[in-house]
């Protein structure tokens, strides 16, 4: 498989622009407190999930951009034990935390089927 014309041409891409709007939105309601802390880290790993994704595929190699992949794959393990946390400590329901997890397990299977695509 060639690459996209451009990385804004992924449904993984576009679905976790999605995703870093609503961590966003989530986070705005933490304590202020937790600006420092958690809301950072989560923002972080989410905004690096379609960062990794586009940076990767503007690279020469699919090895490259498989690295890059890689990468984007760990930031939704970092960003889906960040969201653990937040509802262990009361910053989100069981119901959003749910919610959240089910997008970050389908954008890492569409990073992978990507991933796996790639020649």
């Amino acid at each position: 498989m060639q690459k996209s014309r451009s990385y804004r041409d992924l449904e993984v891409w576009k679905l976790s622009i999605a995703l870093v709007k609503e961590i966003y939105s989530i986070t705005a309601k933490f304590p202020a407190s937790g600006i420092y802390g958690l809301t950072s880290q989560m923002r972080r790993a989410a905004v690096s999930i379609p960062s990794n994704i586009a940076e990767g595929q503007g690279r020469k190699s699919n090895n490259i951009f498989c690295q890059y992949l890689d990468t984007a794959i760990g930031s939704v393990g970092e960003l889906e034990t960040q969201l653990i946390i937040a509802k262990e400590i009361d910053y989100i329901s069981a119901e959003i935390m749910d919610s959240m997890l089910v997008i970050l397990d389908w954008i890492r299977k569409m990073i992978r089927s990507l991933s796996r695509k790639l020649p």
